[in-house]
């Protein structure tokens, strides 16, 4: 058996543990049939964090994070906790772990699996294909920039402000990674901003050119505003290979990409720190579609997105690619099969609710091993 990688799983609140628990099952099967096998451990984050143990995360779950080969993040978050304090919202979790495991490169991949080309409101011509790699500076810009607040003025008026800020350093770190994606794709990379009407997109710019000539002479490199490109996102989607942008942007761009594929359900992401010395990074693995406290506990989530955050956990913090390769062409089959969850479905498939539609990744893996 291959030798244990540390992971931590973190199922957080909403449908988080019942999209986990399916995530448990395809490692079980991996370590049954491709003798892959990892040391888990869990704890409670978010809301989950909050109830037991009064804080959103604990300093002792940021320091095992710290020590894991990678997390595995499910989701945080509902309306029982939205009257906390803005220290004590469960979103707190995540940004913690981002900041304090310098989890600075979000990649979120914006795929049309062939089965769901009717599920995205655009054209099947238009998305067809689509296959696109969003890369989203995740712990500096406007979420981080300081100084912040709310304060009372003297005529008695309240101002909230943020500051939108970047140094050199971080543009290029992010930056390194988008190049580096672009030259193992279609080596082709478009950085996004407003340089035209802000001083920190001017120098994005400005970076991110010298970044291109300096380092990566052979990846075309192209320039675009942030809302010029959330038009072309709409317009002609297949132009873009892959996107680098600043915090604010990458949260807002990467949702929209992830709806042209027709379900934030089927979405994953990957956040990654810098290499060390030993080549080992920081890794945080989740899938974009957030706790819909709406349907928790019911049984009906999509447990794909969660599973495929898997899959590029696999990739990139442990270079199993082929084990990556099967899961999700495992779930891509089962898509072609006709079953599908609620946030999926259509006319002529099957409808299924979380648990089948696990056991069916695990049927669909169990052929590929034959």
């Amino acid at each position: 058996m291959a030798a244990n990688k540390k992971m931590l799983m973190l199922p957080g609140d909403g449908i988080g543990p019942e999209v986990m628990h399916e995530v448990r099952r395809v490692i079980d099967w991996m370590a049954r049939r491709r003798a892959v096998s990892f040391d888990i451990s869990e704890d409670l984050v978010g809301g989950a964090a909050m109830d037991v143990k009064g804080t959103p995360i604990t300093d002792k779950t940021i320091a095992d994070a710290a020590a894991a080969d990678a997390v595995l993040f499910g989701s945080v978050g509902g309306p029982q906790w939205d009257k906390l304090g803005f220290d004590n919202r469960p979103e707190i979790a995540i940004l913690r772990l981002r900041k304090e495991l310098g989890l600075f490169a979000n990649l979120r991949p914006a795929v049309v699996f062939d089965p769901l080309i009717n599920a995205s409101t655009l054209r099947p011509d238009v998305v067809q294909g689509l296959d696109i790699m969003i890369v989203r500076e995740t712990v500096g810009g406007v979420y981080f920039g300081e100084p912040r607040g709310i304060e009372t003025l003297a005529n008695g008026e309240q101002k909230g402000f943020n500051t939108d800020v970047y140094t050199t350093s971080e543009i290029e770190r992010v930056g390194r990674v988008a190049f580096e994606l672009a030259r193992k794709r279609g080596n082709k990379l478009c950085s996004v901003e407003k340089a035209n009407v802000m001083e920190c997109g001017l120098l994005w710019r400005q970076v991110m050119t010298k970044l291109g000539e300096r380092e990566f002479p052979d990846v075309q490199l192209s320039h675009m505003y942030a809302d010029n490109c959330a038009m072309q996102l709409v317009r002609n989607p297949r132009q873009f290979d892959v996107i680098v942008t600043g915090n604010l942007f990458g949260d807002l761009l990467s949702d929209l990409a992830s709806m042209l594929t027709g379900s934030l359900g089927m979405l994953p992401s990957a956040t990654l720190g810098a290499p060390d010395a030993t080549g080992k990074r920081h890794a945080l693995y989740e899938p974009i579609h957030g706790s819909a406290p709406d349907i928790a506990g019911k049984g009906i989530a999509n447990p794909l997105a969660q599973i495929l955050s898997f899959a590029m956990l696999l990739r990139y913090s442990f270079e199993l690619n082929e084990d990556a390769d099967l899961i999700e062409r495992a779930c891509s089959n089962v898509l072609a099969s006709g079953l599908r969850t609620a946030d999926i479905m259509a006319e002529g498939c099957a409808r299924v609710g979380t648990h089948v539609m696990g056991e069916a990744v695990i049927r669909e893996l169990d052929k590929q091993a034959a």
